[in-house]
């Protein structure tokens, strides 16, 4: 990708994102207070955590909003960010329910588990096509609340990280406390 096409692109996001990195962090702190919706709170998590998750990740460029010229028909990605090597990163999440059993569930899991990959790698190529970015400078990721699907990227370069439903409750209650202390110490 030429500087320029980047620099387009980044142009792009800020027009249509133009949230600083602080208001979206108020926001996603604000999800972790009052965990209204699973995958949010999920995606909450991958904001607060990204260097720990992804360290290669420099800068939001879009959150839930489609790259492609807002065309949210042609799907929208759940976060594009700037690399430090200058690739641009898709990371779609899916808060995959583990604790629930039965037959059903585990056909829901699955349907759950091969969409967020065939997301993220259609995404991947609309936005290749679209742009006229090299696929070679778009990586993927997908962060689910789900271990099984860890080793799913391996084959078709997907970056896969999980955190277990457990682990992301208990980080909630810690964070949420952190916040409040901290509140309450200012």
């Amino acid at each position: 990708m030429s500087a320029d096409e980047l620099n387009k692109f980044v142009a792009y996001c800020k027009r249509i994102q133009p949230q600083a990195r602080e208001d979206i962090k108020c926001f996603f702190e604000g999800v972790v207070g009052f965990p209204y919706d699973k995958e949010l709170l999920l995606q909450a998590y991958l904001f607060l955590n990204i260097q720990d998750l992804f360290p290669f990740c420099t800068e939001l460029l879009l959150f839930e909003k489609s790259p492609i010229a807002d065309y949210t028909d042609l799907g929208k990605c759940d976060f594009v960010y700037l690399t430090a090597s200058g690739n641009l990163f898709l990371i779609e999440t899916k808060f995959i329910d583990t604790e629930a059993t039965g037959a059903t569930e585990r056909k829901r899991r699955n349907k759950h588990r091969n969409k967020v990959f065939e997301q993220v790698i259609t995404l991947k190529a609309r936005f290749s096509e679209y742009w006229d970015i090299p696929l070679a400078q778009l990586d993927c990721g997908v962060f689910t609340t789900d271990s099984e699907v860890e080793w799913r990227g391996n084959n078709i370069n997907v970056v896969t990280k999980a955190i277990s439903i457990e682990k992301l409750e208990q980080w909630r209650r810690s964070y949420h406390r952190r916040k409040l202390d901290d509140k309450f110490n200012d």
